[in-house]
């Protein structure tokens, strides 16, 4: 009878495979040629799987019968199929009367016998499988048969990456990178493959995945490398700071970098030049309004692009904190030279994006107007650190030629002195990582600025709950600006909620060191992933109301505005994470977070319109047109 049953069941077996062209072979991945749609199993093959009787058929495994089918559970009533799949899964549902009375697929749907199958393909797998599966935790379940799904599964964009950059191309989405992004995410799920040019990457954006990443960074945790940057400096023979190396050399570089801008001891002694700063910005602007704007005298307003200025604020900052010196941007007339370098740092990061699809020395080799003008861009700014760093020098020995007068009198010397003096990097890596902090910190707190004075002014209720904390915090603190930003926390949370809808970077980037699995998908170590700061900050399924501008949903108190299970600490991500964090991340939270509370205490702020930015991305994610606010005096 057993023999009997066995050959039965292996004939059925054979049956299903020819009649649906389905392999022999375990091995085989392209088991299914042709299927559409719904599939019933015959009866005799329906009574094997679903017998009559209770008892468990030990003899007989359903999964070892389906050899080489990819499994996996997914919503199909009424599904509509992709005909033009890249790859096709098969999705199996089993539904008994055996149920848990779950609404789970798998346990008790409806009292019902059937056995179907159906060709997903990516699209489809991903709109159904992606983002609903996603909701409240983003984890994918795994199939009935608890497979990881492989890497060649996952969803993508197209295989070629030379026909994905001419698209780039032709559809501009180099400037629209991160809409392109939110849009890809909507059509596939919360993880996707993509091939631009040279460059390949995994991207996801839901936080229990990005908590995996970054569980798997390592002791040396790579990002993605800028090679036109890279590419110029071994070009010109310069050597790279910490953003362009890695291993236990960037690792060394880095240590050392972290005691002069990252540690709570130097932030104490530069937080009081970027006030000093903010203040003589606010001063400038006052006279601007009462020079130039209408209404009686004393509370005069102006309508105005503040992006200009806010530019000459990030670089006047910038140089105070780290070459320990004002460069009078705030004059009536500033420095020619000045100007020069806030444009080439804007050309810098235009030109780097199309370049990073494309081989550099390829370019730089056919002399490419794009490369040119990347290089050029390049040699400003580093002709520029070149000048201050060497007045940095002069001043420094002279320092020390009169008995360390400066230092027995504990004057803050700016990162560089404190560099200089404690003599641990060399003066090429001292120039280099110099130069970078420099690059690194204009555009990157100016256009945030723009943004947060944006969103105030058309949020004025929330503007002035900021600014009764302000008005609170700095008269208690008595001039020390440690203690004011402590207390008035709804200026940093002002600043990680622009942050949020505005991500200066759009995306932070890892090679996990082993082998990982994201969305139930098998990562290979070595692989880039990217998290996707933008859409990740305006998903409903991480924030409540995600359009919403809300500073207090970043109170340590306030749970609500946040969604999902876990990994609560990967939801605010513009500075990056861990030990390879923005290195300049502090010298630019507390600038922000200065210039906006005395901007505050002395401005009312108000825009004519309150239309949503329309947003461009060069490198970083900027305003397609700044913003107009008007400044009213209080």
């Amino acid at each position: 009878m057993n023999a009997q049953k066995n050959a039965e069941r292996a004939a059925m077996r054979a049956h299903f495979r020819r009649k649906y062209q389905l392999s022999e072979s375990p091995k085989d991945t392209n088991h299914l040629k042709s299927v559409g749609g719904k599939v019933s199993l015959p009866r005799k093959l329906s009574k094997i799987i679903h017998p009559e009787t209770k008892t468990k058929d030990d003899g007989f495994n359903l999964l070892s019968a389906f050899q080489g089918l990819s499994f996996g559970t997914g919503e199909h009533k009424g599904r509509k199929h992709s005909k033009t799949s890249m790859y096709i899964r098969v999705t199996v549902c089993v539904r008994t009367q055996a149920t848990c009375g779950s609404t789970h697929l798998l346990c008790g749907v409806a009292q019902q016998r059937a056995f179907c199958m159906m060709a997903a393909g990516t699209l489809a797998q991903g709109k159904s499988e992606g983002r609903k599966g996603a909701e409240g935790t983003g984890v994918r379940k795994r199939g009935v048969d608890g497979r990881v799904r492989s890497f060649e599964e996952i969803p993508h964009t197209g295989r070629s990456g030379w026909i994905n950059l001419v698209k780039f191309w032709r559809e501009d989405r180099f400037r629209q990178l991160h809409k392109h992004t939110e849009r890809t995410f909507d059509a596939l799920g919360p993880i996707y493959r993509e091939h631009v040019g040279t460059q390949s990457s995994v991207n996801i954006m839901l936080p229990l995945d990005i908590a995996e990443l970054f569980r798997s960074e390592g002791l040396h945790p790579r990002r993605m490398t800028l090679q036109p940057w890279a590419t110029h400096r071994e070009t010109r023979q310069l050597s790279k700071g910490v953003f362009l190396k890695n291993g236990e050399e960037w690792r060394a570089d880095r240590l050392l970098l972290n005691k002069e801008v990252m540690m709570s001891a130097p932030v104490r002694r530069f937080l009081p030049l970027l006030d000093v700063v903010a203040k003589d910005f606010c001063q400038m602007l006052q006279a601007r309004v009462e020079r130039e704007g209408k209404g009686e005298e004393g509370k005069r307003s102006l309508t105005m692009d503040p992006s200009p200025d806010l530019f000459r604020f990030a670089l006047e900052a910038s140089c105070h904190v780290i070459y320990g010196e004002r460069i009078g941007l705030f004059s009536s007339s500033p420095s020619l030279e000045s100007q020069k370098f806030i444009w080439a740092v804007e050309r810098m990061l235009a030109t780097t994006p199309p370049l990073l699809y494309l081989p550099p020395r390829l370019m730089l080799l056919v002399g490419a107007p794009l490369w040119t003008q990347h290089a050029s861009a390049w040699d400003h700014i580093f002709s520029h650190a070149e000048a201050r760093i060497q007045k940095g020098y002069q001043r420094l020995s002279s320092s020390q030629a009169r008995g360390s007068e400066a230092a027995a009198g504990g004057q803050y010397t700016g990162v560089l002195g404190q560099l200089m003096e404690k003599g641990q990097l060399s003066l090429d890596l001292i120039k280099a990582n110099i130069t970078e902090l420099m690059a690194g910190g204009v555009d990157t707190t100016a256009v945030p600025l723009q943004f947060a004075l944006f969103e105030l002014g058309r949020n004025p209720e929330v503007q002035e709950r900021v600014r009764k904390q302000v008005r609170t915090s700095w008269p208690q603190a008595g001039g020390d600006p440690q203690r004011a930003l402590q207390g008035a926390p709804l200026l940093k949370g002002t600043i990680k909620e622009v942050l949020r809808l505005y991500p200066v970077g759009t995306t932070v980037q890892r090679y996990p060191i082993k082998d990982i699995v994201l969305q139930n998908y098998h990562i290979p170590a070595g692989t880039m992933v990217q998290a996707c700061l933008y859409p990740l900050g305006r998903s409903a399924e991480v924030f409540q109301e995600p359009h919403r501008f809300d500073p207090g949903r970043w109170g340590s108190s306030r749970e609500d505005g946040q969604k999902g299970e876990g990994a609560g600490g990967f939801r605010s991500l513009a500075f990056g994470f861990g030990a390879r964090q923005c290195v300049g991340r502090r010298i630019a939270e507390n600038e922000m977070q200065l210039l906006l509370m005395h901007i505050l205490l002395n401005f009312h702020l108000s825009v004519s319109s309150s239309e949503d930015l329309k947003t461009t991305c060069t490198l970083i994610l900027q305003p397609e047109t700044p913003p107009r606010i008007t400044f009213r005096k209080l």
